[in-house]
């Protein structure tokens, strides 16, 4: 349906009034300048430099090394429309499919063509009015998680906190409050860890540009970024093949609001998208970014330095860091063994959105519980999204999986938190995807699909499916193993009071699993000397 003329005159009279004064949007903001120089200062400071060889002496927090799960959360203007995916505002402005979907043609059918509705018009619809902090961090401790980190401003370029580079951000416009310090008070009043993620780096080229869109005006660059010249070509859509490079004024505009965030709200964990490196190809000694990265981590690992926390985590993807100056974070994909130094899997419920949207298609807690107990095993954690709806709540369906998964927890966790990566990960004959957003490829896991970790002496296998047979094989446990040479003393299964029958052989240690299932999903084996 057509929205009315009626509602589309309510909705743009809702946003901010054009001031008298005539103001160059495009121009860069005036407290930039200053925030830069105190950034460097910082920079400059503390016991790390902002170059590669001293950034690489940082050590992860053992906090996070134990925690190995935590919840990611999408929610900004985007989830009004609620349609394909979180990349709504870019796909309203192309002509073309993404995914099985015409964003530009659902666009002009429901609102409006792109002149008079753009996505700026969306902000004042997103009022979050159900909004509750408190209830999110209780769902989200009773999941199991350790720590959350909510999307603080996502390619739109609509922070979700009081920004003070910009007047497009959710204290000025939309819910009228400062989301990102609600959640932050709420998560720690939990005993959480408490992150953040910006996206902001693909705002330089994520809204194509046509003389016919409201996104080619300059008044409204501060939002949508400026109308550069190669967002107005025919293949400024092709980002994954034409990424020009971000100019200085852009990437100082970056590191003023990314160090805002952590001053204003000291987040344990900072976690960063794509958009810092142009592809997965380029290495941290050649991306043009990697100035204002360096600047940005010495700032960050500096004061935190300062605090009586821990030390500040930084999230990159691809090649945007050394290995050793942050935690590598992989996109809806794994590993398929186990790496050193530690890393981190961020993937959704759904699998075919990160914000929220109508008909999501979801994944089942089973899946997700294998994903985490797979990523453990090889010296990883898992970031877990939910998108909220507009109005603030959290989908049933969402709540009931994290609630499986936390059900799971409470049952197998000491097999989870607080372990490391045993001498061998696992075994089995399912094979995961290790390419940047490749888990559609990921086939169900077996009984025959083992997973392991230890905590000092103990060590847990986790049988991935119940098997039909009752029975399991553990090849790596066999008689004279090389992983574990001397004799068996226990074995018990978590969640059961059976006594747990086992025989040692050349072919494998021999579990007669218990005549109940002491949960529905990922049953842990406890293995002691």
């Amino acid at each position: 349906m057509t929205l009315s003329a009626a509602a589309t005159v309510f909705v743009t009279s809702s946003l901010p009034a054009q001031s008298t004064t005539a103001v160059d949007r495009t121009a860069p903001h005036p407290k930039v300048a200053a925030a830069v120089e105190k950034i460097e200062k910082v920079a400059q400071s503390g016991p790390f430099q902002p170059e590669w060889s001293s950034l690489e002496k940082y050590e992860i927090p053992q906090w996070y090394k134990d925690a190995k799960f935590g919840i990611f959360i999408h929610w900004g203007a985007y989830s009004v429309p609620a349609f394909g995916s979180e990349w709504y505002p870019r796909q309203m402005y192309i002509n073309k499919g993404r995914r099985g979907d015409n964003f530009f043609e659902h666009h002009i059918k429901t609102y409006g063509p792109q002149k008079t509705f753009g996505y700026k018009d969306f902000i004042p619809m997103f009022k979050a009015e159900k909004f509750d902090a408190a209830e999110w961090a209780k769902l989200f401790k009773e999941t199991g998680a350790k720590y959350v980190v909510p999307v603080a401003e996502h390619h739109d370029g609509f922070p979700m906190y009081e920004c003070d580079y910009t007047r497009w951000d959710a204290t000025e416009m939309g819910p009228k409050r400062d989301v990102i310090e609600e959640l932050s008070e709420a998560i720690r009043a939990e005993g959480l860890k408490f992150g953040v993620s910006s996206h902001r780096a693909f705002n330089w080229m994520f809204y194509v540009r046509n003389e016919n869109f409201d996104n080619a005006d300059p008044q409204y660059a501060d939002l949508y970024g400026r109308p550069m010249p190669f967002l107005f070509k025919e293949n400024a859509w092709d980002y994954q093949n034409f990424f020009p490079p971000q100019d200085q004024q852009f990437k100082d505009d970056w590191l003023a609001r990314s160090c805002e965030l952590i001053d204003k709200y000291q987040p344990d964990l900072f976690w960063f998208d794509f958009g810092i490196t142009p592809s997965r190809h380029v290495t941290y000694k050649e991306n043009k970014f990697s100035d204002h990265l360096k600047k940005f981590a010495a700032y960050y690992y500096n004061k935190t330095s300062e605090s009586d926390s821990a030390i500040g985590i930084i999230n990159y993807k691809w090649q945007a860091f050394p290995e050793a100056a942050a935690v590598l974070d992989k996109e809806r994909s794994k590993m398929d063994k186990i790496r050193t130094p530690f890393w981190q899997t961020d993937t959704a419920v759904s699998s075919s959105s990160w914000g929220y949207t109508e008909n999501q298609k979801y994944k089942t807690p089973d899946r997700l519980v294998d994903d985490l107990v797979d990523i453990v095993s090889k010296n990883g954690c898992l970031l877990l999204n939910v998108g909220p709806r507009s109005d603030g709540t959290i989908p049933q369906e969402d709540q009931d999986i994290l609630r499986a998964i936390g059900g799971w927890l409470k049952v197998n966790g000491e097999s989870i938190y607080d372990t490391a990566y045993w001498k061998v990960f696992g075994e089995g004959p399912t094979t995961v995807s290790t390419g940047h957003v490749s888990e559609s490829k990921d086939k169900p896991f077996t009984s025959d699909d083992v997973r392991f970790t230890q905590k000092g002496d103990v060590v847990y296998a986790t049988i991935l499916a119940w098997p039909e047979s009752g029975e399991v094989t553990i090849r790596a446990l066999g008689k004279g193993s090389e992983y574990w040479p001397g004799e068996i003393g226990s074995v018990e299964m978590l969640g059961s009071d059976e006594t747990i029958r086992f025989e040692r052989t050349d072919a494998g240690l021999n579990v007669k699993m218990p005549s109940v299932k002491p949960c529905d999903f990922a049953y842990v084996l406890k293995l002691t000397k």
